[in-house]
């Protein structure tokens, strides 16, 4: 358990937070009831809306050493055996089927294989702590202390802030209760998905005029977010593995000794003497011979 001394005394610290930063934009190894925890900003009929939040430093359940955010990868997918709806064992730093059937599939250098992976893919998603500040189409919101997922758009816009390009712009802590800013969420319907790029940080400003009785409370209200992390939320990896395989049809087969098939029914759908693809070929035939 954190204590809100320490926090205040670490206020003006970005060493921790910049550099997993870093390690967030660094390229990792590859439930089904509602959680009321959660909050999304809605939107009008048009696919448009705006909503304030304000980012929360660490949970103080979750010690002094947390950090405000936790990166999660999940994959999900349709296949003829289901679907497959997952937390991905890379969030742990571990080996996943799926990314490892996925790999297979792309070094293949097939392009239907490629269109595959990409439909297969791992999703990333960060989640954090916000205090609602404005949420008009629910303003029963306003006050209260939600868990946000988002994705990689918007932490861009956390990580530009406390990065910013250009000399002259002041780096500041989005999860700061002193010196960080509110955030403006504005979305746009573009092609049919939400965009962020409109979002901005406001100016930097105490929360609450920084009203220590205040921002402690709002403080102990957070979520545990290493909660997030904890092994029972994944599949051990032979569990997930079986997974995979029914989805995909593969059952009373496994994954690797499909790999041959895959390929005969390439060879005969592709012709390989003037594709240029005969050594990414040659790699996935030696791939499925040494496994």
């Amino acid at each position: 358990m954190s204590s809100f001394a320490n926090l205040k005394r670490n206020k003006s610290s970005f060493e921790k937070l910049t550099k997993a930063i870093e390690a967030v934009n660094q390229p990792a190894d590859a439930g089904s009831k509602e959680d009321t925890r959660f909050w999304q900003p809605q939107v009008d009929k048009s696919g448009n809306g705006m909503a304030i939040v304000r980012f929360l430093p660490a949970p103080a359940v979750d010690g002094d050493d947390a950090l405000p955010w936790v990166r999660l990868f999940s994959h999900g997918f349709q296949g003829p055996g289901g679907w497959l709806i997952d937390n991905c064992l890379t969030t742990l730093n571990q080996k996943c089927p799926v990314c490892e059937h996925n790999n297979m599939l792309w070094n293949s250098g097939v392009e239907a294989n490629k269109e595959v992976v990409r439909k297969q893919k791992r999703k990333l998603n960060y989640i954090a702590n916000v205090l609602i500040v404005s949420d008009p189409k629910n303003p029963e919101n306003e006050g209260q202390v939600k868990l946000f997922k988002f994705g990689k758009k918007i932490f861009d816009k956390i990580s530009e802030a406390m990065n910013p390009e250009f000399e002259d712009e002041t780096p500041v802590n989005p999860f700061d209760f002193w010196e960080g800013s509110n955030f403006k969420l504005k979305i746009r319907n573009v092609e049919g998905y939400r965009n962020y790029d409109k979002s901005e940080f406001d100016s930097p400003e105490p929360l609450f005029g920084g009203n220590d009785e205040k921002l402690e409370a709002i403080w102990k209200k957070e979520y545990s977010l290493q909660e997030f992390l904890d092994p029972k939320h994944f599949k051990a990896h032979e569990v997930l593995k079986a997974r995979l395989e029914k989805v995909l049809g593969f059952e009373g087969a496994p994954i690797r000794s499909k790999a041959e098939e895959m390929i005969a029914k390439i060879d005969e759908d592709v012709d390989i003497s003037t594709n240029g693809d005969e050594d990414d070929l040659d790699y996935f035939k030696n791939l499925a011979e040494d496994r």
